[in-house]
């Protein structure tokens, strides 16, 4: 009986493994799908990756028959009032993101996303009172160290970093607030943002300047499937870290940023000066120490626990 218990608990932990990495390997890489997309501007490419991401969840709610579980869950007025919020950062996360790659910021966007797991340590501090310990402070003026020095020896203030990290650091904070399923709460969002993002593609076609079916025909598709693009490896993540300790996950997922970080250097030849070598250095140094702080801290909880225990 404990035999099959534990392959089950193992076979849950592989699936869980290869699900979260795969989600994280494929945002690491769609830099390369958005960079297809250069042609079409910022706003009009976030417009059709909202209304195409829309489509795509009302199909899979459809198909599984979802809507009553949609409906339960957004019950709630708090809910639906945080879920405006929660939109309108993963608004400003898509346009800044979308914007970069295109503008050749891909190595900025990956600072973003170094940046994050720290700035998601300082949310929880103000938001969620939850303590520091002296290593996180260590490796939190580590990160802020290797900021200002983009700051003053670059001349240029690492904004695409910090509006990456801080929109979706928001957004996480708020959907792990509400407990909501990734799916359902993609619906609610996208539809949320649905009339702003239908009334631009409309304005564009009206104008003339739109993309959509009016470029050649691999814009067209590349666009239609934005949709699965977006909503896929979020569904494969949700659907993996149910199964994974948060400390390995919290460590495969700087796979999503070396990735960008790779493409944009060697793949993109974006610039990457001695400024920059440098402060992503004190990052990277930032995120061992805190990823390695985290990992001994979780090793030892049950040993604590058990010296607690009368």
């Amino acid at each position: 009986m404990q035999l099959k218990l534990n392959n089950r608990i193992d076979s849950r932990t592989k699936v869980g493994f290869v699900t979260t990495l795969g989600a994280f390997l494929f945002w690491g890489v769609a830099v390369m799908y958005w960079k297809l997309l250069k042609q079409v501007p910022s706003l009009e490419l976030l417009s059709h990756r909202v209304v195409w991401s829309l489509v795509f969840v009302v199909i899979i709610l459809s198909l599984n028959h979802g809507w009553n579980e949609f409906r339960s869950q957004l019950s709630s007025s708090r809910k639906r009032i945080a879920l405006v919020f929660s939109a309108v950062f993963l608004c400003f996360n898509w346009l800044t993101f979308v914007w970069a790659v295109n503008a050749g910021y891909i190595v900025e966007c990956s600072l973003g996303y170094f940046i994050n797991p720290l700035f998601n340590v300082i949310l929880g501090y103000i938001f969620f009172r939850e303590r520091l310990r002296p290593w996180q402070y260590v490796s939190i003026l580590f990160a802020l160290a290797g900021v200002l020095n983009l700051t003053f020896n670059y001349n240029r203030f690492p904004w695409i970093g910090i509006m990456l990290a801080f929109s979706f650091g928001m957004y996480g904070m708020i959907r792990k607030k509400l407990e909501i399923k990734s799916l359902s709460g993609l619906g609610a969002e996208t539809l949320v943002l649905l009339p702003f993002a239908l009334g631009y593609i409309l304005y564009r076609e009206i104008s003339g300047a739109g993309a959509f079916l009016h470029l050649d025909w691999q814009t067209t598709v590349l666009l239609m499937i934005a949709g699965p693009v977006t909503a896929i490896p979020l569904l494969a993540f949700n659907h993996g870290v149910q199964r994974l300790r948060l400390t390995t996950v919290g460590l495969i997922q700087y796979v999503t940023p070396t990735g960008m970080f790779l493409l944009g250097v060697f793949f993109y030849h974006e610039l990457f000066s001695l400024p920059q070598l440098i402060s992503f250095s004190l990052i990277w140094l930032a995120l061992v120490l805190f990823s390695l702080e985290g990992f001994l801290f979780q090793r030892g909880q049950p040993r604590r626990l058990k010296k607690s225990t009368p």
